[in-house]
């Protein structure tokens, strides 16, 4: 594990051979939701020793419909966020959409996540590596693993050299995404610890409803091909119920199955290292 990953987790017991974990709700809907979330997925990642960093979204900038929720608002959004972090001793980490948004957020959260959409984006990729914190890219749906070297290239060149890649499907078609598990070699070849984000690359995007759909109930499939490709993370968004989720219900996992599954994923992780 790099050191700027050993350093995020100095407060947490875990095993070093053990994957990583980003987990949370996809949005901050309320301060009850990411405090409930955040204790049961802290509960099981110390049960398994599991390093953990607590995700959750101040603000939805990428909504399809314009009347879909977007966030509480970006200070009490992220405040919620920290707060969470602080009270469980845990990082942090939400997505940014603008340079502006940089460092404001750096205040907050420990690790700046960027969205698919934009992990080309030069000024928002440069302005997250100017705070000094974790910079995690998300490899864009129209693009392949060997191409994300100019990401880390930007950010490198901007004098911050703590960078993850995360997988999370590529698009085919209008409404469907597939993953291409060569891009978790490619991108580690990189050098920099590569992630696999098992929620979102189960999205069926654009529908006419104007809401994103998925298939939750790959999740767990996904996933334990990650660790068998050598994905040294895994990024999954849950909730307690999420047909009632605000933002991403279709392809979060319902937080009373994470235990089971991560249970799953260690004992894999173990065969395959």
């Amino acid at each position: 594990m790099e050191q700027f990953l050993k350093d995020a987790f100095a407060n947490q017991q875990y095993d070093e051979k053990n994957f990583f974990l980003i987990a949370g709700p996809c949005v901050v809907e309320s301060e009850e939701l990411v405090m409930e979330v955040a204790d049961k997925v802290f509960g099981i990642c110390k049960k398994l020793g599991i390093p953990y960093i607590f995700k959750a979204s101040y603000r939805k900038a990428n909504r399809t419909s314009g009347s879909s929720f977007t966030g509480l608002g970006d200070e009490l959004g992220l405040d919620l966020v920290a707060k969470t972090g602080k009270h469980f001793q845990l990082p942090t980490t939400s997505d940014i959409h603008s340079a502006i948004e940089a460092p404001l957020a750096a205040e907050f959260v420990d690790v700046l996540q960027i969205p698919a959409f934009l992990c080309r984006q030069t000024d928002l990729l440069v302005a997250a590596a100017e705070t000094g914190k974790i910079v995690n890219v998300k490899k864009g749906q129209f693009l392949n693993g060997p191409s994300m070297k100019f990401a880390v290239e930007k950010i490198q060149k901007a004098g911050n050299n703590k960078i993850i890649l995360t997988e999370r499907g590529t698009t085919f078609g209008y409404q469907d995404l597939v993953v291409d598990y060569r891009n978790i070699p490619w991108m580690k070849d990189h050098g920099v610890p590569v992630v696999m984000d098992c929620t979102h690359s189960l999205q069926q995007p654009n529908q006419t409803s104007g809401v994103t759909g998925g298939n939750p109930q790959l999740i767990g499939t996904i996933a334990k091909a990650a660790i068998a490709t050598g994905a040294d993370g895994l990024f999954i968004e849950t909730h307690p119920n999420p047909a009632v989720a605000k933002s991403d219900g279709a392809n979060m996992l319902r937080l009373d199955l994470l235990e089971g599954l991560l249970e799953q994923l260690v004992k894999l992780r173990k065969a395959v290292i």
